[in-house]
């Protein structure tokens, strides 16, 4: 601290201008002006401190005060912060998808253990993600056999039943990737043709809804955070919920500037048939339940939590988490 000043550093990959990063500097002005000055955030944009795949560990050791953090990426150490990811069939909204995260992280221990040592201060959701290819036009579910396709972790087995060759690898990538050919195309929502440039790459977008889901994606190192003055903490816990809403509204720009963009750019878009929607949502929810029981290996009880999502979301559409007796 000095002249009664605490100054933070906050860590992402992105860019100043990405969507997520002005939802961060709407954040940083609140958290400014509401500590009167007392705490002051100096970002690190563009990936300079804080890695995909080991964002937690780095802001646990304090490569960083604040970071973007990404469990989905993470290859060992968040395995039910990963797989919960594919839970969310039904929810549509980014504001639903953070609620069923809560819902289900107050049913399980587990989540606590995969982020020890950090405060949570941001919960992400996204638009859903749909299809984009480069070169290889997508028509119906069978036109993904034998396409090598960029996906989240938690869809990979349903991918792999429909025959595509899934490859997960951090977002940032995925621009190189598409233009080289090495991959023929990525499961991502729309405002990727312009936050990541996708129109320049990929020429085919399929529509296809796929749910998405919610994970901690904002976190401070805990001991950093009980560092602070009580006041100070207190301004932080009163950002959660404004940085959540800062980024569910870049989230909702970002998907309409990306659909402008392809269209600019002459992107070919093609229908899907509610036959080929209703079958792939059968099959992301049975992939679900099915991974869920696959955490058991590591001791974690993943059925438990896919459950409490379920019975978290109801016929309407709304989201309540159950009573905990």
């Amino acid at each position: 601290m000095i002249d009664g000043v605490t100054r933070l550093t906050y860590a992402t990959p992105y860019s100043p201008g990405h969507p997520f990063s002005r939802a961060d500097q709407t954040w940083m002005k609140f958290v400014a002006q509401r500590s009167g000055g007392s705490l002051a955030l100096r970002p690190l944009w563009s990936g300079s401190l804080l890695s995909s795949d080991q964002s937690m560990e780095e802001l646990r050791h304090g490569v960083a005060d604040i970071g973007l953090i990404t469990p989905i990426y993470v290859k060992g150490g968040a395995h039910l912060l990963r797989i919960q990811a594919g839970f969310y069939s039904g929810v549509r909204t980014v504001e639903d998808q953070v609620s069923l995260y809560r819902c289900m992280e107050q049913s399980s221990p587990q989540f606590a253990v995969e982020l020890k040592g950090l405060k949570v201060l941001a919960v992400q959701g996204g638009n859903m993600p749909s299809l984009i290819t480069r070169n290889h036009p997508v028509k119906s579910l069978a036109d993904l056999k034998g396409l090598r396709l960029r996906i989240p972790s938690e869809l990979s087995e349903v991918t792999k039943a429909l025959g595509a060759d899934p490859v997960n690898m951090p977002m940032g990538e995925v621009y190189s990737a598409l233009a080289k050919g090495i991959i023929d195309g990525v499961v991502a929502p729309a405002d990727t043709f312009r936050a990541l440039h996708f129109s320049e790459v990929a020429k085919f977008y399929w529509p296809l809804e796929i749910a998405r889901g919610a994970y901690p994606a904002r976190a401070m190192t805990l001991k950093r955070f009980e560092s602070l003055a009580p006041e100070q903490r207190a301004v932080l816990d009163e950002g959660i919920a404004v940085w959540e809403a800062a980024l569910a509204d870049e989230i909702r720009k970002a998907q309409a500037a990306g659909l402008k963009a392809a269209a600019a750019e002459g992107v070919q878009t093609f229908p899907v048939s509610p036959e080929d929607q209703v079958t792939f949502n059968a099959l992301y929810l049975k992939v679900a339940q099915r991974n869920a029981g696959h955490l058991s290996r590591y001791g974690i009880d993943g059925t438990a939590v896919f459950n409490a999502g379920r019975a978290s979301l109801h016929p309407d559409g709304s989201i309540s988490c159950p009573v905990r007796t």
